[in-house]
């Protein structure tokens, strides 16, 4: 499973992205595989795929060189089981509040793949100031690749809306969250990831986050706008 090879490229220090297709499309999640993203996010918390979509999907990624990331709509451990069963090459747990909460998800991929689970990538989503206010030892459970902090959750859970308007930069107030919990889970040694958009990326690159969530929508409407404009002259 390609999740090791993540895995193996953030130890050494590297970037890499992960997409959201934004729709339940095999051909599009493999299509942006041969753009260049590194993994694919198959969202199952708000998106619509399938247990059957999931396991085609791995497939088709991983046949031209990407991975499959996989959310469940909870950290509800038969989720993360089937869903590592029907072929994920990893696991990005939403809602991650506790150390204990953390050591049951490495508990149930252990569970769910004895033999090789060191072949999956395993991301533990920090989405509340709770969850950043536990991280310091939620940073002492092994088993977790990547320390994710989720700044649309982040923001609803501060009392802001979960996105600014397009084109506007997040509160400063949470953006100031993000960076103290980045700040933690380098000096832990450990490696951070967080959503970015094109704007963001080399802020949070300089800061260390070397695993980074990409939306393609943005992609798409400044595409189909610049077309527009172009044919309003």
């Amino acid at each position: 499973m390609n999740g090791a090879k993540l895995r193996s490229r953030l130890l050494a220090g590297e970037a890499i992205t992960m997409y959201n297709t934004h729709h339940s499309s095999s051909g599009l999640a493999g299509r942006l595989i041969e753009l260049g993203a590194d993994s694919v996010f198959v969202d199952c918390e708000h998106g619509t795929w399938s247990f059957e979509d999931v396991r085609s999907t791995g497939q088709i990624v991983r046949s031209v060189g990407g991975a499959e990331i996989v959310r469940p709509h909870s950290h509800e451990r038969p989720l993360i089981i089937r869903y590592l069963n029907a072929g994920a090459d990893g696991i990005m747990v939403p809602m991650i509040d506790t150390a204990e909460q953390a050591r049951a998800v490495v508990d149930a991929v252990r569970y769910a793949l004895p033999s090789d689970y060191d072949k999956r990538l395993v991301v533990a989503m920090i989405e509340t100031v709770d969850a950043i206010d536990n991280l310091d030892e939620m940073l002492t459970v092994e088993g977790i690749d990547v320390f994710f902090i989720g700044p649309g959750d982040l923001s609803q859970n501060m009392g802001y809306p979960p996105a600014p308007p397009f084109g506007e930069p997040r509160p400063a107030a949470v953006m100031e969250k993000v960076a103290v919990a980045v700040d933690k889970i380098r000096a832990a040694g450990r490696i951070p990831g967080t959503l970015a958009t094109a704007e963001e990326l080399p802020h949070w690159l300089e800061k260390g986050v070397q695993f980074f969530y990409i939306h393609t929508d943005p992609f798409l409407r400044r595409g189909i706008a610049s077309i527009k404009q172009t044919l309003a002259r």
